[in-house]
């Protein structure tokens, strides 16, 4: 066994603190230079496009081709085949295939892409129909956050005349479904549970509000053809529909989940293990293009925005993009708020994979069914070790540092960090959240299974 491998295998098995031997070695040359990443057309590929644009890869001896890929199950394939080396993943994905929800295959993520970047968007009806009941500010606008208590009535009034609600969603374990079922419940609304021992993926059993899966940026074409009636999505499609005017976003996930964890950069745990110095090099790149994103106050998100605007990456127009890019959020028309911390893609340790955002994952997972039985807290914490690898963003890190491009302190304190963000109640419900006690968690709502329950 190497120096490395030993280095690796004593802080997967006793925490974090023994890594700093990782800066006593140096950084081999790329063993795979010519790669293939994935992504979906989505604000919050931008560290991807960033790294590729500013040289940041080719720093790395890495020549990347960047592939916008059609929807995100044909992105987890071209991984798990091989066609893609990485990709621009949602953070369920990685371990819901590691686990064997859906596809089997053990994906790894090394970086978090982001925080935030999420909205939820109702059609015009709907809105009309929740805006008479919203509390309002002294200009008449609502008051923010919007809970869905308010669409509470509007969805009843649909069983009334026997009329289904229906909403949109990316995919079923993409954080969008997540952040719209936790919306949805913490104002009474059920929002449907999967069971998989019985063939059931729909994920509506006993839903008040059935979800079903549509692709980003069709989005706006599916509420506006009315066969939906809202949906949860990244931007630029939320405020795409203030552009076209068939919708009106009422909150975004900021105002869910403070700060919450987004997307991550995926690859087969196969790869990493052939190719752990191409795997360090990528995650150095990343690196460079989430703080270029944030620095300075996001000075560079205005040329950010240009550049996702290209065809080859988002290929929405750039004011539609800049919307949520430089620090607003346009909600009903007209209605701009600053919301500065929309799109975060450094600050806050953004880029750390931290197990505590693994682990709220699979408690998602685990209270709307799509894991099915019950799983002792053991179990979530080394599901979530075995997929997120800050190890290996670590290493990256520290040659970084090394080479005087960043400081120790804009990363976590590797001597002491355990993986796992101190508890918090930022969430809608003010419900606390501490990842390293998931079955109580689980316990705290009304809303969702827990202990042995089943459906």
């Amino acid at each position: 066994m190497t120096a490395t491998a030993a280095a690796v295998g004593t802080a997967l098995g006793s925490g974090l603190a023994a890594m700093p031997v990782w800066a006593d070695e140096k950084l081999g040359y790329p063993e795979k230079p010519q790669l293939t990443f994935g992504f979906i057309k989505l604000t919050d590929m931008a560290p991807l496009a960033i790294a590729y644009e500013k040289g940041f890869f080719e720093d790395e001896g890495l020549y990347v081709s960047l592939q916008a890929q059609a929807n995100w199950k044909v992105l987890l394939d071209g991984v798990v085949s091989g066609t893609l080396d990485g990709a621009h993943m949602l953070a369920g994905q990685p371990l819901a295939a590691t686990i064997g929800y859906g596809t089997k295959a053990h994906i790894i993520t090394p970086y978090s892409m982001d925080l935030n970047g999420n909205g939820i968007t109702v059609s015009n009806q709907v809105w009309a129909d929740m805006l008479p009941n919203l509390p309002k500010q002294p200009d008449g606008k609502p008051v923010h956050p919007i809970s869905a208590k308010y669409l509470k009535p509007v969805v009843d009034e649909y069983k009334k005349e026997g009329k289904p609600f229906k909403m949109g969603m990316v995919f079923p374990v993409s954080t969008h479904n997540y952040y719209l079922r936790y919306w949805l419940a913490a104002g009474g609304l059920n929002p449907g549970f999967y069971n998989p021992l019985k063939g059931d993926t729909s994920g509506q059993l006993n839903a008040d509000v059935l979800l079903s899966v549509t692709p980003p940026p069709q989005m706006p074409a599916t509420l506006q053809a009315g066969t939906i009636d809202g949906y949860c999505v990244g931007e630029p499609w939320n405020e795409q529909a203030i552009v076209k005017g068939i919708g009106v976003p009422v909150i975004t996930d900021y105002e869910i989940w403070q700060n919450n964890p987004e997307k991550v950069f995926g690859m087969t745990a196969d790869f990493v293990k052939k190719y752990p110095n191409t795997a360090v090099r990528v995650v150095k790149a990343l690196i460079r293009a989430g703080y270029w994103l944030d620095a300075n106050n996001n000075a560079n998100r205005e040329e950010a925005v240009k550049i996702l605007s290209k065809p080859q990456y988002v290929g929405a127009d750039p004011s539609v993009i800049a919307k949520s890019m430089t620090g607003t959020f346009e909600y009903e028309k007209g209605d701009i708020r600053k919301v500065p911390d929309f799109n975060v893609f450094f600050r806050y340790n953004a880029t750390y994979p931290f197990y505590s955002d693994a682990v709220w994952f699979l408690t998602q997972m685990r209270r709307w069914g799509q894991i099915p039985t019950e799983k002792t807290d053991a179990w979530y914490a080394e599901t979530a070790k075995s997929v997120y690898r800050p190890d290996i963003y670590q290493r990256a890190a520290m040659a970084l540092i090394a080479e005087g491009k960043f400081k120790p302190s804009d990363f976590p304190d590797f001597a002491k960090e355990t993986g796992y963000k101190p508890a918090t109640a930022n969430f809608i419900d003010g419900v606390t959240y501490d990842g390293t006690k998931p079955n109580a968690y689980l316990k705290s709502f009304t809303l969702g299974l827990k202990g042995d329950q089943t459906i």
